[in-house]
């Protein structure tokens, strides 16, 4: 079934579910010409992967990186540490 939901009729299928395990890849941003210039990818997995990833290190270097999630997605820190205080945040755990 496809995750995109209907809008015939305009009927809400409820609140929409994040895909925690889609791929996606993290970027180190090296600013010199730009938001996103000279973006490199240095890691490859689950957006809750990554989530997790940058939200281990010091936090004085959490800004350095985004996440690129499935296509052109792209997820800079603070969408990142959203993301990782959200209520469906897979546990580390699990």
């Amino acid at each position: 079934m496809s995750d995109i939901p209907s809008t015939i009729r305009a009927e809400s299928s409820g609140p929409e579910r994040f895909h925690w395990e889609d791929s996606a890849e993290l970027h180190k941003c090296a600013d010199g010409g730009g938001l996103f210039h000279n973006l490199k990818v240095i890691r490859r997995g689950t957006v809750v992967d990554l989530i997790n990833f940058v939200m281990s290190l010091p936090e004085n270097e959490q800004d350095d990186y985004a996440i690129q999630k499935d296509g052109d997605r792209m997820f800079r820190i603070g969408e990142i540490r959203a993301l990782s205080r959200r209520a469906d945040f897979p546990s580390k755990d699990a």
